[in-house]
């Protein structure tokens, strides 16, 4: 049985067959079993079993993992190329022109870009660490409109692996609607890299979520916050945030450069809030 069963693994080495998920979980399970068959025969080359049956107990556990189909992978995709393409956009230091500077330090500012128009840079540092403010954006995703008048609501319409999401968002109208109600879908991706936290998006189309009565359907991305800790002061978290969006409709430019850059000041202030509360009731 055992000449079989290797023939079996060595079949899906081929291209074709290692596609099949069903073949390789089947193949690997069939190896295993033939390993232990083995280790009870008595003495022998036991060493290299244990090691073999380490690696094919690995391999079936990988093989569990979930396998995507391809509207998932398209949305990976995405999520992957809006964080290669926000963190170019934030990689050129030329060009950038300033547009608020905050009392407290909290600058923005913009840049006109081929094929993606105006987008917006804020650079804030937030009184909090990291995993407290990233904590924030991403694991209570959610609960964003309970502390950000800007946002209405945030919506989360499916999870893809660990670092992909799709989300539906309503903005809250403007002082005097000067803008009016606006909504997004959004694909979002957030990754990793040592002590920095990049959390990246783009519109995208998702048939669960058609235009709603009542709202424009704005587009953004690719945006992107980059988060980490402060060199000098590690509790603290230094953040940037690229903001692209298009939000329709006819309304003036300068309307719109005025909204946007007050809103990333606005985004920093209530952050600052929400992340301070929740520290105070921790200390309680």
């Amino acid at each position: 049985m055992l000449p079989a069963t290797f023939k079996l693994c060595a079949g899906i080495s081929y291209r074709h067959l290692r596609n099949m998920t069903g073949l390789r979980r089947t193949a690997a399970v069939a190896l295993s079993h033939e390993l232990e068959k083995l280790a009870l025969v008595g003495p022998g080359p036991s060493q290299w079993i244990n090691q073999v049956r380490r690696r094919s107990s690995l391999l079936s556990s990988r093989l569990e993992e979930k396998v995507f189909n391809e509207a998932e992978i398209s949305y990976i995709k995405q999520g992957q190329e809006a964080l290669k393409k926000s963190m170019s956009i934030l990689g050129e230091q030329d060009g950038w022109k300033v547009e608020i500077v905050a009392e407290n330090g909290d600058k923005v500012l913009s840049k006109v870009l081929p094929d993606i128009g105006k987008v917006f840079k804020l650079e804030a540092v937030v009184e909090r660490p990291l995993d407290r403010v990233y904590g924030e954006l991403v694991d209570k995703m959610e609960s964003m409109g309970e502390w950000n008048p800007n946002v209405k609501e945030i919506k989360i319409l499916q999870r893809i692996g660990n670092d992909t999401v799709i989300t539906h968002e309503k903005a809250a109208e403007t002082a005097g609607n000067i803008v009016g109600p606006r909504d997004f879908v959004s694909v979002r991706c957030n990754k990793r890299r040592g002590s920095t936290c990049i959390l990246a998006g783009m519109s995208t189309r998702f048939g669960g979520m058609p235009e709603q009565k009542g709202y424009v359907r704005a587009e953004n991305g690719p945006t992107c916050m980059v988060l980490h800790p402060v060199l000098e002061d590690p509790s603290k978290t230094k953040l940037t945030w690229l903001l692209s969006i298009d939000l329709k409709g006819w309304l003036p430019k300068s309307i719109i450069n005025q909204v946007l850059s007050q809103t990333q000041v606005d985004f920093a202030k209530h952050l600052r809030s929400r992340v301070a509360m929740y520290s105070n009731v921790s200390l309680c």
